[in-house]
């Protein structure tokens, strides 16, 4: 290609014609990518880009973020930033029912929370896919995309910005929709949710570019195992070039934080047109949505993916049901943190035939002892399965299996491996019956099943090598004792090293012990012998919550200290003197007379006492009137002189509540600096909002 000389440019004209060049490209790049409906050839859209490219490199003063040349990758990043969500991006509750009930019960939950009637129409859904990807954040400011990230917990995610750039079905700049085509103006801020994920096509040309590689003998190769993974992975890489290599594709399906109405952002009536209005802007959203009313018709929507799903060119897990009305979402809200106006509703796994080998028990970190089948190898959902679940001594003796049987496998919810079925025609000789021992496999205390539950558990607790590492942990985790520097992995090596078989033996660590393990110079055994020493003042209800009984919480271990005073009181309590405690009902008072029944775990405790653990106690506190008793909080944003936690602390030991989330049920939110979308939803709610200054007159009774 022959590029005109620059100086036969003049300044306007070469703006103008990259300006022209970047907009020409956009529009092919959403005709290929997005909509499947080219209107140039290849070789027309890689002469524009050539040119494009040649022209911001002799003019680097020209280059833009929204510029489609971006897409190839830029330089190698160290690390991932984290990046905090504006709105939180929450989970949606999981039908895993058979194909009419997990419809049905949704469409019963909104009509019930609703209150609406059988002679009431039906209610307005959106339909959806629901894709097997990774969720993800778009940020648009201006129109302009300046950031990506993750769904990570919910609250904070990984800045994924530069390989997201790589993904060509997402918009760099967005479009104000085309002629004919009216859509609302691009709003200042924009969060678009969707879902970054490989078509099948792709995948199965990676994994053969990986076989390539590897038959060439290239070090640190694979093959991907399935889709997901290899997307999850792509978006991971460091290297933005390795992740355009991966050749994403993304499906949008809903918002995070936008411009208020008030100040020129959008208003949307229905989540439907939300998505069209996406989709003008410039986003793929799947061509299978589509609005249905009432039970029977999500049901047919279920069924009729669930027979085409294998025709898609992607892997999709189930579909999702929403509630088209935006003021019904509104008005139905949220459950813990998940939304009443949503469900996710699953297909069956994908299921095989293997043989058992064995049936082992384990001890999970709770103390839970699980059946577990030992199989024969066998690739199921993309996975090659060795163990499957029995989860509990009933379910096994439900399905009666046994060592050497024929049995059905699938990877419930596609993602834990469990035992569906025995082929019985197949079993062979009178294999004996599974039993579940009565003791633990690991430790040899008493396995017990409570009342009610399906469950048996190891009793010994502090004592058992099963839940040590566990144990340990939540000892020394900020809301418990608190050992600060005491992380994972050193518990791993302190406990693997056998220098840590109970609690009391961290307090007698010292630096001889110390100095054998990886990576443990002598500043950090130091630091972390100082970090145990102060972790010795404590309070009792802290101590109490680091015990990890069964069931007794951080509310209900100050309620404990609160009600008896001293922790001897607390250990010699029958269950109903327990019961008496605000927050202690049948099952933990049990689940606390268990704990200080074995004779083990009271010596870990004394032991704690004797290696210099202590704190204040005193006589079982007044039954007076507390000035919060009954009431709710929930604290948000940042307070001018109280953190988060002590904050809580102080309306619970006042006798209130402290939730995570607003709703009707919450009496008070307690609104600090740069307060998001809680303060929002009180305000929306009529819920009353109040600073520090009036929490503290609150706290005193003065209010």
């Amino acid at each position: 290609m022959t590029l005109v000389p620059v100086d036969l440019f003049t300044e306007t004209a070469l703006v103008e014609s990259v300006k022209s060049l970047r907009e020409q490209l956009q529009h092919h790049g959403h005709r290929y990518y997005v909509l499947d409906e080219p209107e140039i050839p290849d070789a027309e859209y890689d002469r524009l880009f050539a040119e494009l490219q040649a022209l911001e490199l002799a003019h680097p003063e020209l280059s833009s973020a929204d510029s489609p040349t971006r897409r190839v990758g830029g330089a190698p990043l160290g690390q991932f930033d984290s990046v905090r969500h504006a709105v939180p991006m929450l989970s949606i509750r999981t039908e895993t029912d058979t194909l009419a009930t997990g419809a049905e019960n949704f469409d019963a939950r909104v009509r019930r929370e609703l209150g609406l009637t059988p002679a009431d129409p039906p209610v307005e859904y959106v339909a959806e896919l629901k894709f097997d990807g990774l969720a993800m954040n778009l940020r648009y400011e201006n129109g302009v995309l300046v950031q990506a990230a993750t769904r990570g917990d919910g609250e904070i995610g990984e800045d994924v910005t530069q390989n997201i750039r790589t993904i060509r079905q997402i918009p760099l700049r967005l479009s104000a929709g085309t002629k004919g085509n009216a859509c609302p103006a691009i709003p200042p801020v924009l969060e678009v949710r969707g879902e970054v994920y490989m078509r099948r096509d792709e995948f199965e040309a990676l994994n053969e570019r990986q076989r390539e590689k590897m038959a060439l003998g290239a070090k640190g190769e694979k093959t991907f195992v399935n889709p997901r993974n290899a997307a999850a992975g792509g978006v991971r890489q460091l290297d933005p070039a390795i992740a355009a290599q991966r050749r994403l594709s993304f499906f949008a399906y809903g918002l995070g934080e936008v411009t208020a109405p008030a100040q020129g952002g959008p208003a949307f009536n229905t989540h439907f047109e939300l998505l069209m209005t996406l989709k003008a802007w410039g986003f793929p959203v799947a061509e299978q949505t589509k609005v249905v009313r009432g039970a029977a018709e999500l049901v047919a929507f279920h069924q009729y993916m669930g027979e085409t799903r294998d025709q898609l060119p992607y892997d999709i897990d189930g579909v999702v049901y929403k509630v088209n009305s935006l003021l019904l979402q509104r008005q139905l809200g949220f459950v813990t943190r998940e939304p009443r106006w949503a469900v996710a509703h699953k297909y069956p796994a994908q299921e095989q035939l293997t043989t058992v080998l064995g049936i082992d028990v384990q001890v999970g970190r709770t103390g839970k002892l699980t059946p577990v089948a030992k199989l024969a190898p066998v690739f199921v959902g993309g996975v090659t399965v060795t163990n499957a679940t029995l989860h509990n001594e009933d379910e096994a003796r439900r399905k009666d299996v046994r060592i050497g049987d024929t049995v059905i496998v699938r990877r419930a919810g596609d993602v834990i491996p469990e035992v569906v079925s025995v082929v019985l025609e197949k079993r062979l000789g009178q294999a004996e019956q599974f039993t579940m021992p009565r003791q633990c496999p690991v430790c040899g205390s008493a396995a017990v099943r409570e009342e009610g539950e399906a469950d048996y558990r190891c009793t010994g607790g502090l004592f058992c090598a099963a839940q040590r590492k566990e144990a340990i942990l939540h000892y020394a985790h900020r809301r418990a004792v608190e050992v600060d520097g005491l992380g994972d992995k050193l518990v791993e090596l302190l406990v693997d090293a056998n220098i840590i078989r109970t609690l009391p033996d961290l307090y007698r660590l010292g630096l001889t012990s110390l100095a054998g393990l990886d990576r443990m110079a002598d500043k950090s055994a130091n630091n972390l012998l100082e970090a145990i020493e102060t972790s010795k003042q404590t309070t009792l209800p802290r101590f109490m919550f680091g015990l990890g009984i069964r069931h007794v919480g951080e509310a209900t271990a100050k309620a404990l200290a609160r009600y008896f005073g001293n922790l001897d009181a607390i250990m010699s309590a029958s269950e109903d003197e327990l019961l008496a405690v605000d927050d202690v009902g049948p099952v933990v008072a049990k689940s606390i007379r268990t704990f200080f029944d074995q004779a083990h775990n009271r010596e870990v405790v004394e032991q704690l006492r004797a290696c210099g653990v202590t704190w204040e106690e005193g006589a079982p506190a007044e039954r007076a009137p507390q000035p919060l008793s009954g009431k709710t909080f929930v604290i948000t944003g940042t307070l001018p002189t109280l953190g988060r936690d002590e904050a809580k602390d102080k309306v619970e030991a006042a006798g209130g509540k402290v939730a995570g989330s607003v709703s009707k049920k919450t009496d008070y939110v307690v609104a600090g600096m740069e307060a998001g979308s809680k303060l929002t939803k009180a305000i929306e709610l009529g819920i009353k909002v109040i600073d520090e200054s009036q929490l503290l007159e609150l706290l005193n009774g003065s209010a």
